[in-house]
Parts: C-alpha cells; structure tokens; sequence
C-alpha cells in the first residue's frame, strides 16, 4: 500500500503502522480477524461486512473489526484496509 508502513509482530496479532496502527491482524482457528483502526460510521462497507466492537473488549486497537476466510473476498476486505490507512493519513 505504502512504503511507510511498517508491521510488528505481537504476541497476539501483527500491527501494521503508518503513524500508528491502522489494522491489527489477529488470527484464528478458521479465519484472521481484522481490526480497523476507523469509525464504523467513516468505513463504506456496502456488503455490510464489518461490525462496530467500540464498546467491546478485543484484542487489537481500532473500533472495527471485520473477517477473513476463505469464502471472504480479499480485494473488497484490502479495500476496507485501505480506507483506515486513509483515514489515519487524514485522506477521509
């Protein structure tokens, strides 16, 4: 996406850093959980793929999370990605 961007590997998830984290990825048995460092209400999600854990207890920083498996769609999930890093980079 980015040349800035960096990635750390936590104990529990990999960060990936432009200025500070703008998705966590926290993986599962069957899937990877993605969270987004973005507003639910600042994310165009049309597929409705993403839910609001602002209020909840969760491994990783951001208030949004969404998921990946296999029968996810990894160009549309890249697409929420890249609206975070957006978002963080004052882009939105």
């Amino acid at each position: 996406m980015d040349p800035g961007i960096t990635q750390q590997f936590l104990k529990l998830y990999v960060a990936f850093k432009a200025e500070t984290n703008f998705v966590d990825v926290v993986p599962q048995k069957a899937r990877l959980r993605l969270s987004l460092n973005i507003p639910i209400e600042a994310l165009r999600d049309e597929r409705g793929l993403a839910w609001d854990v602002s209020s909840k207890g969760h491994w990783g920083n951001g208030p949004t999370e969404v998921g990946l498996d296999e029968d996810t769609d990894l160009v549309y999930i890249i697409g929420l990605v890249r609206q975070a890093f957006e978002f963080q980079m004052g882009g939105e």
